[in-house]
């Protein structure tokens, strides 16, 4: 097991985040890739439009997803529409 898919096990027992949401986040944080429109909203630090996205599960889980922000995302890639834009246009 590499230490990325290390650290990505103890995330999945940590936060209480579906799976392909995870995967999204990792995605967008190692690749710059895309996310959906509710984690897009969520990474702007967006609480209307992530609230008015977000599926039952994901409205559950959003503490756990800002939280995972918080503690493992590196700054720069989340926060305003702005740092999200400059991460997405770094890749």
């Amino acid at each position: 097991m590499t230490l990325a898919e290390h650290i990505k096990k103890e995330a999945q027992q940590k936060y209480n985040i579906r799976p392909e949401i995870l995967d999204s986040l990792y995605r967008y944080i190692d690749e710059g890739i895309p996310t959906g429109d509710f984690l897009r909203a969520v990474l702007e630090n967006n609480l209307i439009e992530s609230l008015g996205r977000a599926d039952e599960g994901n409205r559950i889980a959003l503490f756990d997803i800002t939280s995972f922000l918080y503690n493992v995302a590196p700054a720069p890639c989340w926060g305003s529409p702005e740092k999200v834009k400059k991460w997405l246009e770094r890749s």
